[in-house]
């Protein structure tokens, strides 16, 4: 497990030396995209397929907003049987399939005894992620029956059982550790099961001093083929830790996973660890470096995938200016907290402590070799970047091949072509046009439920996939899971 970096409160970046005052900082970007997103010519139907059960939150604190179910993913299981699983944040991992049958529980982490924790901040925290190994379901292999979980849990030496948030919280005061990021293993004595019986066993833990920016996805290449370099190899990412503007700078360490990319071999383990670091990691051989770290400078990339020509897309979620999409590269450098999107922030750019929050033009040149993205829109348009997908499905021939992604908040639905794509050079955007039931339609006005971060009403929309390629909508407020199709005649 690692060790927590010492932490500072986030009022201390903003103290500045009076001599400062004096100084002729850079001025910030009023508007750093100004050209609105145009509704493009592709239009998609969403008709329902499943509803998650609802579920509830532990408690609730400050902030918390009322999501009738917090469904995050739903993705295939590789086994060849048509299931589809998704998760619920409050701890639930479901199993449904491409009939939409009535889910089934498959597993609940909270009635299992190992330290699973969501009370101090629900929006963000529970299960965060799964991924089934690409051998699952190829008995005698050594990936058979497993599957990972990526959740957060109370810090070790605290117990599993806490129930109090304000308790948990005040414990955090005098640990300087929020609660912990855990990757657990788990081993089904059957696979072809709909309901998890089997063992477990926890192989990486790191701990964060906040309780947001957690972990994200947690996914194996499907596109590795047995015998390549990524066949088998786990891919997570991981936020700077929590709070605002990265208080530790965790984003531009290398000693800690925080605000990184990690890549490990989860059936590698030995004596020093419960999982192995393969041997191709770019900062394996680096004194000091974190040898699990892929890639790193990220903020909060909640979503990764990958396409059949082996590229990986990273959308991470920006402060308070720009959403990111990035091609994923071993080693890059992101550029968080100096970079958003293709701009400088305040930390980036010497703008002083009253920058902080706006963004700046780049600097002539760079004193890193940043990754930029490949598309990018700022606070205009929505406010936090969710899932995405290169579309390889058969049902909406015109989104064939195209990168097509969601903002979780308003629940906008964006694609870009991938056909050429350079970093530092953004692709232009178009939204889809969604329609429900014949009529067309905004996701927001459909699902929208309160928002305790803005204000209004938010979509808390997430996209699942299936093992044919074809899209899904998951919205948190009313609980629906709807798959896109094609509009006829289209």
């Amino acid at each position: 497990m690692y060790a927590m970096a010492s932490w500072h409160t986030a009022a201390a970046l903003l103290l500045a030396p009076v001599a400062a005052l004096a100084q002729d900082f850079p001025q910030p970007l009023a508007d750093p995209l100004p050209e609105a997103i145009p509704k493009g010519d592709i239009v998609v139907a969403a008709v329902p397929f499943v509803r998650a059960p609802k579920t509830a939150d532990p408690a609730k604190p400050v902030g918390t907003n009322d999501a009738y179910a917090r469904i995050q993913y739903l993705m295939p299981i590789p086994d060849g049987s048509g299931r589809l699983a998704f998760n619920d944040l409050r701890g639930i991992l479901y199993v449904t399939d491409a009939s939409g049958r009535e889910p089934v529980v498959y597993l609940d982490l909270s009635d299992q005894d190992v330290g699973f924790y969501n009370a101090q901040y629900p929006n963000e925290t529970g299960l965060l992620g799964f991924a089934f190994h690409p051998q699952f379901g190829d008995e005698g292999r050594p990936g058979y029956g497993k599957l990972y979980t990526a959740f957060t849990a109370v810090p070790a030496g605290f117990g599993s059982n806490i129930e109090d948030a304000v308790l948990k919280q005040l414990m955090f005061y005098v640990s300087g550790q929020d609660q912990e990021d855990v990757i657990r293993e788990w081993a089904a004595a059957d696979p072809a099961a709909d309901v998890f019986d089997g063992t477990s066993r926890a192989i990486f833990r790191n701990a964060q001093f906040a309780a947001t920016h957690n972990m994200g996805t947690i996914a194996f290449n499907p596109y590795a083929s047995e015998g390549s370099p990524d066949f088998g190899l786990l891919y997570a990412s991981i936020g700077d830790g929590g709070s605002a503007n990265d208080p530790e700078d965790n984003g531009q360490d290398l000693a800690t996973p925080l605000g990184a990319i990690l890549r490990i071999d989860p059936l590698g383990g030995s004596e020093d660890r419960a999982y192995g670091i393969p041997a191709d990691n770019p900062f394996v051989d680096r004194a000091g470096a974190a040898p699990e770290i892929w890639a790193y400078g990220i903020r909060h990339a909640q979503h990764f995938c990958w396409d059949e020509d082996g590229r990986m897309f990273i959308n991470d979620i920006g402060q308070d200016q720009v959403e990111e999409v990035n091609l994923g590269i071993a080693g890059g450098n992101y550029g968080w907290r100096l970079r958003e999107g293709t701009f400088a922030t305040a930390f980036g750019a010497d703008a002083g402590s009253a920058g902080i929050g706006s963004v700046f033009p780049l600097p002539p040149t760079d004193e890193e070799l940043f990754v930029y993205p490949i598309a990018q829109y700022d606070h205009d348009e929505g406010y936090a970047i969710g899932s995405g997908f290169v579309y390889r499905g058969a049902a909406i021939p015109a989104l064939q091949g195209r990168y097509v992604f969601a903002d979780i908040t308003r629940g906008r639905i964006f694609s870009i072509a991938t056909d050429v794509l350079r970093p530092g050079h953004p692709a232009p955007i178009e939204e889809l046009r969604l329609t429900f039931d014949g009529e067309e339609r905004t996701l927001l006005d459909l699902a929208g439920f309160g928002n305790t971060y803005h204000g209004g009403l938010r979509a808390d929309l997430r996209l699942g996939l299936d093992a044919a390629g074809e899209l899904y909508l998951l919205t948190k407020g009313d609980g629906w899971i709807r798959k896109l199709v094609a509009m006829p005649d289209s």
